[in-house]
């Protein structure tokens, strides 16, 4: 690999696609002042029903275009690779790659604050395959707070519904129904639900409509720009590596039109795109 660019750069937010957008918008809401590449791996979406070792290489690839492109520090703005490559990535590709440089993930900052805001310490999980067979969510949940009870349940349906933009019909509010009903079978004290999966709070109104009242619907986007506020807070040094442009700068795997269009959907606003490969 050849050598790594050692100017500041922007933040880099990698997802398998597009759901990934809702956690930049976040973050860019938080801190307007940095420049930002996000990269969606749109040709080989999904990641949620794939390999724990296809999901590492997927993700391990995209972390280092990222740092070819200027990136010291790289979020995974997708819940699957936060999953399944996140730690490995951590552990033995960074000392590797660039003791220096970061990957963070987007499960830890929601487990962080989930405690403060269960009251039955009941909490569901609604997200891919793969996130829930990780069981990722229940492990970091119970490091902070072991006395709640985590239940998941995976939403194979969710993602197609979105990225085809079937969010509000009669099939959407079938599958939204059947995946919280099961959830909320397998454990009628649940208060919260963690959307865990950065595609489904464009399903919000929906779920919603489907969640009792009683219970709260939390979405991963605010909390993951806080924690990177403060994060970049207590870490002048990579703070110092962030570059400060307002730019973002938006690249796919699959067809660029394609991109800007299914973009839409997430951020109301037409966007130019670029190809890369991997």
């Amino acid at each position: 690999m050849t050598a790594l660019p050692q100017l500041p750069g922007p933040i880099g937010v990698f997802d398998s696609g597009y759901g990934g957008l809702t956690i930049l918008q976040a973050i860019r809401q938080q801190l307007p002042c940095y420049d930002y590449i996000y990269l969606g791996d749109n040709a080989r979406a999904p990641y949620g029903t794939r390999s724990f070792d296809v999901v590492y290489e997927c993700t391990r690839q995209a972390v280092v275009k990222l740092f070819q492109l200027g990136c010291h520090l790289v979020i995974l703005g997708c819940n699957t690779a936060s999953a399944k490559a996140l730690r490995t990535i951590q552990q033995n590709d960074l000392p590797l790659l660039d003791p220096q440089r970061r990957v963070l993930g987007i499960i830890i900052p929601t487990a962080e604050v989930v405690g403060s805001i269960t009251h039955s310490r009941h909490v569901g999980i609604l997200a891919t395959e793969g996130t829930i067979r990780s069981r990722s969510y229940e492990l970091e949940i119970a490091k902070r707070y072991p006395d709640i009870v985590v239940t998941g349940q995976a939403c194979p349906m969710w993602v197609p519904l979105v990225e085809y933009n079937e969010t509000n019909n009669a099939g959407t509010h079938f599958f939204v129904e059947k995946s919280i009903h099961q959830l909320l079978m397998k454990d009628m004290d649940i208060d919260t639900i963690i959307l865990g999966c950065t595609h489904y709070p464009i399903l919000m109104p929906v779920i919603k409509w489907h969640v009792p009242k009683r219970v709260q619907v939390v979405c991963q986007g605010d909390f993951v720009a806080s924690s990177l506020c403060d994060y970049l807070s207590r870490h002048s040094d990579m703070e110092a590596r962030c570059s400060r442009g307002a730019s973002v700068r938006y690249l796919t795997t699959e067809n660029p039109e394609k991109f800007s269009e299914s973009a839409k959907l997430f951020l109301s606003q037409d966007i130019e795109v670029e190809h890369v490969v991997l």
